[in-house]
């Protein structure tokens, strides 16, 4: 795909906005299986109903008094002692696997809760009562969609991802990063910012969003991780809100470059890199995404072909996607996708094809 010719919604004046409200898609008892073959099943002290009890909430301001969308939650007494305890043992089950000598000096600091959200999530801060340390980790509506995005991401991205599923409970670890929106605000434009390195790392965040069909990601769905490195800095966009793996029908939705928030990255990318260098990183991007498809194929299948059995979607939004990926690459073989993993396999198999048959020999060929 040419990164030059897909334009920003800020230039072409075109709508950017998903879905108001996606719905929530219940977990199928293959997705299930699954999910405990892996060790993503666990069972969990606390459920996601046990926190909607809630007494009463204040809203949650940032220390310049803005609201952040969040509130913070109370309990009745006695419920809070039982929320409490096994909050606490919840985070010994995501970090230790279980292990709980070190809970005796952790406590939950305070619980957040956001209505704005598509999952709802609860963000609970645990503190180390030594030294004041703490962390936070999320406690979800377990929606098929957004586990679907979190085991792409972990088997095609470079990151991996802590997460956990008990019935209609999702829990997932914390991504550490700032947030894109703050990138943009606060650091951008900073001296000791290297603008070339980032215009790189959006070029690979774009590609991979689309190769794997991960849509929404405007600048607050994704951080920025920087890392000092020899005489400069490295960065690594992370995405952190997979609710809209696959449900759009839009293919430009699944581009980062097409929302209107990400318009200054995409700028950065046109003032500072030039069309053969852009060419440049996708096709590194898609080499090692390629590496982690045939290092991870058998459960990478696996979780394609269940995928490729659930709905997750709309049927008017499975055929404006699987009819825009065809016109995208003039490829007829997309309108034969009866589902959003189908389209899914298929567009991996389109974008990762020509890099992956220079490693099939070693690594086995990637079947149907």
């Amino acid at each position: 795909m040419r990164f030059d010719l897909q334009k920003n919604a800020a230039e072409t004046n075109e709508p950017d906005k998903p879905s108001r409200k996606k719905p929530i898609f219940p977990v199928i008892d293959p997705l299930r299986n699954y999910l405990k073959h892996h060790g993503r099943e666990v069972k969990q002290p606390v459920s996601y109903n046990d926190l909607l009890h809630i007494t009463y909430s204040v809203p949650l301001k940032d220390k310049n008094g803005k609201d952040t969308l969040w509130e913070t939650v109370s309990y009745d007494m006695k419920h809070w002692d039982f929320i409490r305890e096994g909050l606490v043992k919840m985070y010994a089950i995501l970090k230790t696997e279980g292990d709980l000598t070190f809970t005796k000096h952790l406590d939950v600091a305070r619980i957040d809760y956001c209505s704005f959200a598509n999952s709802n999530p609860f963000r609970i801060r645990i503190v180390n009562k030594f030294n004041d340390n703490y962390d936070h980790y999320y406690i979800k509506l377990a929606d098929a969609s957004r586990i679907y995005g979190l085991e792409l991401e972990h088997l095609l991205s470079p990151n991996r991802i802590t997460y956990l599923t008990c019935n209609n409970t999702l829990v997932e670890e914390h991504i550490p990063g700032i947030p894109g929106d703050v990138f943009i605000k606060q650091y951008l434009d900073e001296p000791q910012t290297n603008r070339i390195r980032f215009a790189k790392e959006f070029v690979k965040f774009n590609e991979r969003c689309f190769v794997r069909l991960l849509g929404d990601m405007r600048s607050y769905n994704f951080v920025v991780d920087i890392t000092p490195d020899i005489e400069d800095f490295q960065y690594r966009i992370r995405a952190i809100d997979f609710d809209q793996q696959s449900y759009e029908g839009r293919k430009n939705l699944y581009l980062p470059q097409f929302f209107k928030e990400n318009y200054p990255f995409v700028d950065l990318c046109v003032r500072y890199l030039n069309r053969d260098s852009i060419e440049q990183y996708q096709t590194e991007e898609r080499t090692m995404m390629a590496f982690r498809v045939a290092s991870s194929r058998f459960r990478l299948m696996e979780l394609l072909n269940i995928m490729s059995k659930d709905k997750i979607s709309t049927p008017e939004k499975l055929v404006q996607l699987r009819s825009g990926l065809a016109s995208h690459f003039h490829a007829g073989i997309f309108n034969k996708c009866n589902s959003m993993g189908q389209l899914v396999k298929r567009q991996l198999k389109q974008t990762l094809q020509k890099n992956l048959s220079l490693i099939q020999k070693n690594l086995g060929k990637f079947e149907d």
